[in-house]
């Protein structure tokens, strides 16, 4: 391509490389002491009972009785005052037509268990040490460990919103413990807060020949609510579609109804992209 007189010259790039050691590439690479990643070939391949069920599949919320089962509640526990507060409120916000807690809206993660339910669905793969999930929402990343691993030091973790999670099967109920969560702009349901000690088991089961997989979910945070907070929910395997790249772009974000920035245009709407779903729901 003929470049014209008054443009600018393109420089030539030099670049002086140096080499790394071995211990600085070591260090580059954050590590397990003592156990093997669960990618690991001898960690994949070593002797160990199979799995009872397979739950590899690509699956989406089970929404057939009401759009607004993608939430845990109620029935709800006894919240604590902050509880109490977003019950409160969200629905005065709502009858506002404004949204509540938007933190999703400006790009924060859905976090463990609001992932499970956003409407898109998510990709499992499961191997003999992990299942690997992939949320279609914004392609958020789960793994449920399954080598026998324990829990990581609390004084050294870093929370995530999905937590750390580990599993084991009793009988054909795969059964999940995840704690460590990000507590900062992490919310259930509409505005309800989990503090640092918020703790999930579920209890996962394969039914209908393994079309539906259905997960009791038992939440607890004694600083939070009082005793169990429990929620049931069912989903389908999906064999026709795939999990492709999504990104949480805050400009995207003016197309979502369900957020601050995309309020004018559902109000120019009058309902959002969910059909039958208006906006004050």
């Amino acid at each position: 391509m003929a470049q014209a007189s008054d443009a600018p010259r393109q420089p030539e790039v030099v670049r002086q490389y140096v080499p790394l050691s071995e211990e600085r590439l070591s260090q580059m690479v954050p590590k397990h002491p003592g156990y093997l990643g669960a990618l690991a070939p001898a960690n994949l391949n070593a002797p160990r009972p199979p799995a009872p069920i397979n739950i590899t599949g690509t699956w989406f919320i089970d929404l057939s009785e009401g759009f607004l089962h993608f939430l845990f509640g109620p029935p709800y526990p006894q919240f604590g005052p902050e509880g109490i507060e977003a019950l409160i409120e969200a629905p005065l916000a709502q009858a506002r037509n404004e949204t509540y807690r938007d933190s999703i809206g400006q790009c924060y993660p859905p976090g463990m268990p609001m992932i499970m339910t956003r409407v898109w669905p998510h990709a499992f793969i499961q191997l003999p040490t992990a299942i690997y999930m992939i949320s279609g929402f914004n392609n958020s990343v789960r793994t449920i460990f399954l080598d026998g691993r324990e829990f990581s030091n609390p004084d050294l973790v870093v929370p995530g919103y999905n937590g750390e999670s580990i599993g084991h099967f009793e009988g054909d109920t795969l059964v999940v413990r995840t704690k460590y969560m990000e507590a900062d702009n992490h919310w259930i349901d509409y505005g309800i807060p989990v503090s640092y000690d918020f703790e999930i088991v579920e209890r996962i089961r394969l039914l209908e020949d393994g079309t539906v997989m259905e997960i009791e979910y038992i939440m607890t945070d004694p600083q939070m609510w009082e005793g169990e907070w429990r929620s049931t929910k069912r989903f389908t395997r999906q064999d026709y579609t795939d999990i492709n790249e999504s990104n949480c772009i805050l400009a995207y974000n003016a197309n979502l109804p369900g957020t601050d920035l995309g309020r004018d245009t559902a109000e120019e709407r009058g309902q959002s992209n969910v059909e039958g779903v208006s906006d004050d729901e």
